[in-house]
């Protein structure tokens, strides 16, 4: 770790992309930074591990979205590494239980979507008053299950009955996914290579109403002019840092109008040499029925032995509440339904198990706007205490609200909204 800086010109909260991004932005103007982070490492919601199946697997943020205007691809690109272009190498197929479509079902799956996207397209321009997700695709027929769990619990990480249409909308990504070679948490850890950071440092108070932020905690007291706060909406409507003079009421009420939806992921080794006639980076999805959970399954990345699985919203936050092996005999069964019980003699004992529910903090994955509240990112925002006080995360940012890229963006930004600040 570098020699961290007494008394910086910033002080930043959270060493996950948003902090990252904050302190290398105003590092390269010059300025004395500190990052303390809670946990034992950088990174936040994206992390590789590579010990568990032996091989690189994220449990949190895996693809870069949006590439073509995703901040983090030049960065990658700069330190050479090699981004695969998911969408084009993605092989995609739909079931029902353990058949493949016929072409005339695939094709009725299809319409189905493409109706209900422009349904939310159409329903979220016609100025009228905020509506649910669910309400606003009003998917029909059979296949309206599957879709309203791919539109909500996968993708917005909640039930589409309490996403904002408004916020999903100005939230949907353009297309464009890049797979990192060796991980995305493994990316975002490089990115923070050579910075000032404290980790296993919590911050529980921090006095920000004066001239300079005063931030206490286990690691005693740092001093700063200015201080950017990087952690989830779900710590700080829960007083995870107590901030004196406290937030503004409508900046906490913006935290709790953005609240983190959850994700269970669940990787498996695959034994042997079986691929269930499937080539690498496949993605298979099913019918499901009405008020059952829809399992996003993505099979042999990069031809890897692995089968990745994960279910959202309700069914995750129950599911990991019930432990490890619950969630694994869950996706054992899904496994199973779609490729029938002899699949289950080629998956190795003990698969990797996301637990961002339970991590302290996270509390969850990403943030969805509730209904009604799709301005809630622009006043979380908001600078505070004109700049010296700045919040930054995934949740502060609109168009790519949700992911790694909105995160790095939103670090950028309240870097510069510190640095003029500073500047006056």
């Amino acid at each position: 770790m570098p020699r961290l800086p007494t008394d910086p010109d910033l002080l930043v909260i959270g060493a996950g992309a948003a902090g990252i991004a904050a302190a290398r932005t105003a590092m390269e103007a010059g300025l004395g930074v500190v990052v303390l982070e809670a946990r034992g490492r950088v990174g936040g919601r994206a992390l590789t591990d590579t010990a568990r199946l032996g091989l690189p697997y994220d449990l949190g943020a895996t693809w870069l979205h949006q590439a073509a205007t995703n901040p983090l691809v030049p960065l990658a690109e700069g330190l050479g590494v090699t981004l695969h272009d998911s969408d084009a190498l993605r092989r995609e197929r739909s079931q029902i239980g353990a058949r493949v479509l016929t072409p005339a079902e695939d094709a009725a799956y299809s319409a189905a979507w493409a109706e209900a996207e422009a349904r939310i397209e159409a329903a979220a321009r016609d100025g009228g008053p905020d509506r649910s997700l669910a309400e606003g695709m009003a998917a029909t027929g059979p296949w309206a299950p599957a879709i309203e769990g791919w539109q909500g619990d996968i993708i917005s990480a909640a039930p589409a009955g309490r996403v904002s249409l408004q916020d999903f909308h100005a939230n949907a990504l353009e297309g464009g996914n890049r797979l990192p070679e060796g991980g995305f948490g493994a990316l975002v850890a490089r990115l923070a290579e050579g910075l000032p950071v404290m980790l296993d440092a919590p911050v529980t108070r921090l006095a920000w109403g004066g001239r300079e932020a005063v931030a206490e905690g286990p690691f005693g007291t740092i001093r700063a002019r200015a201080v950017i706060v990087t952690i989830p909406t779900s710590l700080l409507a829960a007083g995870a840092i107590r901030f004196d003079p406290p937030l503004p009421a409508e900046t906490l009420q913006a935290a709790h109008d953005l609240p983190l939806g959850q994700v269970v992921k669940a990787g498996f080794r695959v034994v042997g040499e079986e691929r269930f006639g499937l080539p690498p980076f496949s993605s298979v999805d099913r019918l499901v029925a009405p008020g059952e959970p829809l399992v996003a399954m993505s099979l042999f990345p990069f031809a890897r032995p692995v089968i990745s699985c994960h279910v959202g919203g309700d069914a995750a936050q129950a599911l990991e509440a019930e432990g490890d092996a619950a969630v694994e005999a869950f996706m054992r069964a899904e496994i199973a339904t779609r490729f029938g019980a002899e699949a289950l003699g080629c998956l190795a004992p003990g698969p990797i198990v996301s637990e961002w529910g339970r991590d302290r903090w996270s509390r969850g994955v990403y943030s969805y706007a509730r209904i009604g509240c799709a301005g809630a990112r622009t006043i979380l925002a908001r600078p505070l205490a004109g700049g010296r006080l700045c919040l930054a995360g995934e949740a502060t940012d609109t168009g790519m609200a949700g992911t790694v890229g909105g995160a790095w963006r939103s670090g950028v930004v309240a870097a510069r909204s510190a640095m003029a600040a500073l500047a006056g």
